[in-house]
């Protein structure tokens, strides 16, 4: 399979799949990873190995709720190395629906990526050719609970179903400017947020295993990466199901603990 990326961005590095995307860029030869997160310590232990890998890494201690520094922090990485991929995955959960808690969340599930996206957005735009790059993409890391509203996880599902949508449509109004856009929906992968579930995780993948599949549909440009397939299949079968009966299915879920 032909590798493209020389130059990846990517959010919320320091665990799960942001983690595995970061490693598995670097071992397939990416130059440059340029990798966010708010837990210093293990951004640097994740630096350390993408480094052993062979890549030269530019860590930043940034939240992406925060708006300015996030266009600087993408901006200064743009202008050190042309970037052919960001990747818009910084992500929080809670189990504790508080007012709070719930802005917090679309703080940075929401407000996170569009922080993360414009900026790339602007930087994509350049003259393709005043600016060399393999290639023009964004990747957005929603969720199969984009889907359909979850009673066990409501803002949750609400935020990533946001940037689902959001991401479907850049898809076709960037590509008049030859940017590739792709939405990421996984399942149960292994992050900080699932290690936290007490819940039943079918299908549970390990974060490594989840990059590869990420890794080999962008560089395929797939629209839509949503996996593992049976729960795709169930997600989209529940979600066009009559309100009543979706409602009461869901509604026989476990509650998160």
């Amino acid at each position: 399979m032909l590798f493209d990326y020389d130059n990846v961005l990517i959010t919320g590095a320091t665990s799960g799949i942001g983690e595995g995307l970061a490693l598995g860029f670097a071992r397939r030869g990416a130059r440059n990873l340029f990798i966010g997160g708010r837990d210093t310590g293990r951004l640097a232990g994740v630096a350390a190995a993408c480094e052993a890998a062979g890549a030269a890494v530019h860590q930043k201690a940034v939240d992406v709720a925060d708006e300015a520094a996030m266009r600087a922090w993408i901006l200064e990485a743009d202008a050190a190395a042309p970037l052919d991929l960001v990747v818009a995955n910084a992500g929080i959960g809670t189990t504790d629906e508080t007012e709070p808690n719930i802005r917090r969340m679309f703080a940075t599930n929401v407000g996170g990526v569009l922080n993360t996206v414009f900026p790339a957005i602007d930087v994509f735009s350049t003259d393709p050719g005043a600016v060399p790059r393999r290639r023009r993409q964004i990747a957005i890391v929603s969720s199969l609970t984009g889907y359909h509203g979850m009673a066990t996880c409501p803002s949750y599902s609400a935020s990533k179903a946001c940037v689902k949508a959001w991401g479907a449509g850049l898809r076709g109004s960037l590509a008049r400017q030859g940017i590739q856009v792709n939405v990421i929906c996984p399942g149960f992968v292994r992050s900080r947020i699932t290690d936290r579930n007490t819940c039943p995780m079918p299908f549970f993948m390990e974060a490594d295993e989840a990059a590869d599949v990420i890794i080999a549909r962008l560089s395929r440009n797939i629209g839509l990466i949503a996996f593992p397939w049976p729960m795709r299949l169930a997600m989209w079968v529940v979600s066009a199901l009559p309100e009543r009966l979706s409602a009461w299915l869901f509604s026989r879920l476990p509650e998160k603990a």
